[in-house]
């Protein structure tokens, strides 16, 4: 199930190798399991898994609940430079422009980091809000169509500790006020797939997201477009922006499986965030 791992000569790092098995072993179809399931999908005995398991619980890439191991979003940074600036940023531009050109809206691309989103790529048509926002913009992930995806996929236990942990800001008399209505919001965005968010951030402005997603089926980027409350109507945005953003973003995960092959001779994306 695991990589084949090379021939053993000096420079070669079996504790490093067999760490990064544990990880890799967690996956779409596997996102939760105990110490036995893990040590089966790695080739390790229970007694090594236990200890790379309990040495990535202590590092919080990993964490532990009711007899089952799981990754937290911490395991994200390990990829994310990479993603951002080999990757996301040069698989997604492209799109994002075709996106913005045929719904005539600004779209975005972000991920989520700590307690914030961070953005990523960004396509702007017409400016619609007072923030300035860029490539490395941070908005807090609860006030955001993108950041509510993110949130709605991490693992329960995670989104948990992220509504216990985070002061709901009130940014216009639209936001969501408590707890309670944001994990139910979030619950909804999880099943229905996708994020609208009706001037939450800021007066007039309206914004859908929906995930992007590894090819491990890992939700770790989100894609939006914006738009104008005084343009757009509620239902305007679902019937129209929706469906285009949807098949971007499926566009946007088919080009990530070939893209890695190409990006070691491709670095127009390494000044990205």
């Amino acid at each position: 199930m695991t990589d084949a791992v090379p021939s053993r000569n000096t420079d070669f790092v079996q504790s490093l190798a067999r760490g990064l098995a544990v990880i890799k072993a967690f996956d779409a179809n596997n996102p939760r399991m105990t110490l036995s399931q893990v040590a089966r999908a790695t080739n390790l005995s229970p007694a090594t898994a236990r200890r790379f398991l309990l040495t990535l619980v202590q590092l919080k890439y990993v964490s532990y609940e009711d007899g089952r191991y799981s990754l937290r979003p911490r395991v994200l940074g390990l990829g994310y430079r990479y993603l951002s600036r080999l990757s996301v940023r040069d698989v997604a531009e492209p799109h994002l422009d075709a996106l913005a050109a045929e719904v005539h809206e600004s779209s975005s691309l972000s991920v989520l980091d700590g307690d914030d989103i961070v953005y990523v790529a960004r396509v702007s048509t017409s400016r619609i809000i007072t923030l300035s926002i860029g490539m490395g913009t941070r908005l807090p992930a609860h006030l955001t169509s993108m950041g509510r995806v993110l949130l709605a996929n991490l693992p329960p236990d995670a989104r948990e500790r992220y509504l216990e942990r985070v002061p709901l800001s009130q940014q216009t008399s639209k936001t969501i006020r408590t707890t309670d209505d944001l994990r139910a919001e979030l619950e909804r965005v999880r099943n229905q797939g996708w994020s609208l968010v009706d001037q939450e951030l800021e007066e007039g402005l309206r914004a859908v997201a929906v995930p992007v997603r590894s090819g491990a089926g890992m939700v770790f980027a989100s894609l939006n477009v914006s738009t104008h409350a005084s343009r757009t109507s509620l239902d305007d945005i679902r019937r129209s922006l929706l469906p285009p953003l949807l098949a971007t973003a499926a566009r946007i995960e088919a080009d990530l499986q070939t893209y890695p092959a190409r990006a070691t001779t491709d670095h127009r994306g390494a000044n990205g965030v």
